[in-house]
């Protein structure tokens, strides 16, 4: 490098300025340069974050340029690329179905810039779906209800003036009524809620109740039912918790009836385990199928019923500070609920 060298023809005065104002422009550009490199980690700082913003979002967000390529997006945003190509960048607001889903998507433009985001709804519109569909249920329930009661008397009458050779009809018509006065029943009970009345019960009590309900139900197979009630008692609702039990067993059933098999078999046993009792259900039919959807309301595989009866179960267990859960292998359903209600239930 070669040797800055000052001008011959300036004088000592001149030479100490230049050499002052050279210091002091060197001085200048390392401040500038400084304030460059602060100035370009504070962007990337920002820009990280801003990135990491994004990312945190729950909805797939995109930010288009002008000619439609995309200057930015999310990792949501990149899962959802197929769904970029059906938004109409006209509208502001749309709802769009895409792969068995439902997205709420907005679109907003800031100068240069279109921005894209995509809200998943399907479990609002799952749940709008619901309502709807229990109010529905309700208002036919009330319908129905009327009527059912009418055949429930003329029956009775009939009963007593029949042929006997003609009573097991008679009998299998009590069945069917049974049938639909229990669906009334809990369609109603799903659309108010479950508010249970505690008081002290005898678990024998509810095996009796159980009992009884099976012997109204209808059934083709031969089924050996298994009960094991300890002697001892829990506080509890005996009709809910009796209902609960009830729509255990009648779905065991039913699981049965759908088996190849010419028979079956069902246990239900109840026992204390410390301050809870435990409830335990279990047949030899049909295995539980797609066991995820198996307490979302109206959802059933089976040929009867209406998808509320373990939907109802889950309720009345949960009214009762209690939890559910289900084994697949080997198939077992099982209610944990307090002998005593917290204060929260009461």
């Amino acid at each position: 490098m070669n040797e800055f060298k000052l001008p011959e023809s300036m004088n000592e005065e001149e030479k100490l300025t230049l050499l002052s104002q050279l210091e002091s422009l060197i001085e200048q550009t390392y401040s500038v340069e400084k304030e460059y490199i602060a100035l370009t980690n504070a962007y990337n700082h920002l820009q990280n974050l801003v990135q990491q913003i994004i990312e945190a979002l729950p909805n797939a967000l995109w930010v288009l340029n002008d000619e439609g390529s995309i200057f930015l997006q999310n990792s949501e945003a990149e899962a959802l690329s197929g769904l970029l190509e059906k938004i109409d960048l006209e509208k502001k607001e749309q709802e769009i179905a895409f792969k068995k889903r439902h997205y709420l998507v907005k679109t907003t433009r800031n100068e240069s810039k279109t921005i894209i985001s995509a809200t998943d709804i399907t479990e609002q519109k799952r749940k709008e779906r619901l309502a709807s569909m229990g109010q529905m249920a309700a208002h036919l329930a009330h319908e129905i209800r009327n009527p059912i009661g009418s055949i429930t008397l003329l029956l009775s009458s009939l009963s007593k003036r029949v042929l006997p050779k003609n009573q097991p009809i008679v009998e299998e018509i009590r069945r069917s009524l049974f049938r639909v006065e229990r669906i009334i029943k809990t369609t109603l009970m799903y659309s108010k809620g479950v508010q249970p009345l505690f008081a002290e019960i005898s678990l024998k009590s509810l095996e009796k109740e159980c009992r009884a309900a099976v012997d109204s139900y209808s059934y083709a197979k031969s089924i050996h039912m298994h009960y094991h009630f300890q002697d001892s008692t829990i506080r509890g609702d005996l009709g809910l918790l009796s209902l609960a039990l009830q729509n255990l067993i009648f779905n065991a059933i039913d699981a049965i009836e759908e088996s190849e098999d010419e028979k079956g078999e069902v246990w239900l046993e109840a026992k204390h385990s410390g301050r809870f009792v435990i409830f335990t259900i279990r047949d030899s039919g049909v295995p539980f199928e797609n066991p995820d959807r198996l307490f979302e309301a109206f959802h059933t595989t089976k040929t009867k019923g209406h998808g509320l009866g373990l939907v109802l179960v889950r309720q009345i267990v949960k009214a009762h500070g209690g939890e559910i859960s289900l084994e697949k292998e080997p198939k077992r359903l099982t209610l944990t609920i307090p002998t005593e209600p917290t204060e929260k239930e009461l």
